[in-house]
């Protein structure tokens, strides 16, 4: 078996329905530090693309992840599709607050220093997808111009895609702007907020990438015990069920799940191969979570 290929909305990457995040490999100089040793670092990244995944997603925010990837996986760039993020503070800050996001800044100034590191921390020529991180309002996309910043550093041959990572209450305005080709949502079949919009997200042909699908999910085990799940998973574990309940959704391009274990990225694509969760059991399982006032 494989895992299914999809497209990336309008962007012209083709992706597999399973993505890596890489999150998990932030190291230790970052404000939440995940020391995590060499060889262990290595072999998850060659057991993301020796298992067939296509989309990797890094950011200067998650510490060291972006030097890592490019030092195990550079010479392997062609057999993936590289995204990162803007806007994002330059520098480590091991120090900064352990909760919460660190403050961002969308200038141009601050844009261009960040990709152009990026593409250095990578070590590749160009970044496949760059989207605008933690979710800014459109005032402040375009009293920046952000997004005119990455269409430069694009014309530039740096990037080939924009998108941005998006929650409510912005993400409405960020899909009526027209500007962005991707947007990233946090989903998961435990909290489903975002969904109505995925219908607008397509029409619009962009592509949709999911983060949190299985991390957001078995986080609130009550919600999931109060539904009585279990008796639907034939044979996945709950986290193998909720990873091929995001893939079910056909408006889902790729869902991101990270690890720091190869074994783990071998578990996460064999669920994966087993394709998306059969449309009654998906019925079923949205029908019990909604008696369970679930976030809709």
């Amino acid at each position: 078996m494989a895992l299914e290929k999809r497209q990336l909305g309008s962007t012209g990457h083709t992706v597999t329905a399973l993505g890596f995040g890489s999150m998990e490999l932030r190291g230790i100089p970052h404000r939440r530090p995940r020391p995590i040793p060499v060889d262990v670092a290595r072999s998850t990244l060659e057991a993301v693309l020796d298992v067939g995944i296509t989309f990797i997603d890094t950011s200067i925010d998650y510490g060291s992840s972006e030097e890592i990837i490019g030092r195990y996986l550079g010479s392997r760039r062609d057999e993936y599709v590289l995204a990162s993020k803007a806007g994002c503070p330059i520098e480590h800050q091991p120090d900064g607050p352990t909760e919460g996001s660190l403050a961002h800044d969308y200038s141009p100034a601050n844009i261009r220093a960040g990709v152009e590191q990026s593409l250095r921390r990578l070590g590749t020529d160009r970044l496949d997808l760059v989207q605008l991180h933690i979710s800014p309002s459109l005032e402040t996309i375009r009293a920046n111009d952000a997004v005119g910043t990455l269409e430069t550093l694009r014309d530039e041959g740096k990037l080939t895609s924009i998108g941005i990572s998006s929650t409510l209450p912005h993400l409405a305005d960020h899909l009526g702007s027209g500007l962005f080709e991707s947007f990233q949502l946090p989903y998961s079949a435990l909290d489903r907020r975002h969904e109505s919009y995925f219908p607008q997200i397509a029409e619009a042909g962009a592509g949709l990438i999911v983060r949190g699908g299985v991390a957001q999910g078995i986080t609130d085990d009550e919600l999931w015990r109060r539904a009585g799940l279990d008796d639907l998973l034939d044979g996945d574990s709950p986290q193998e069920f909720l990873l091929r309940f995001v893939i079910s959704n056909p408006a889902v391009s790729t869902v991101i799940v990270g690890t720091a274990s190869p074994d783990h990225v071998r578990s996460n694509a064999r669920a994966a191969e087993r394709g998306p969760l059969p449309a009654d059991i998906v019925r079923e399982s949205i029908d019990r979570l909604n008696k369970q006032g679930q976030p809709v």
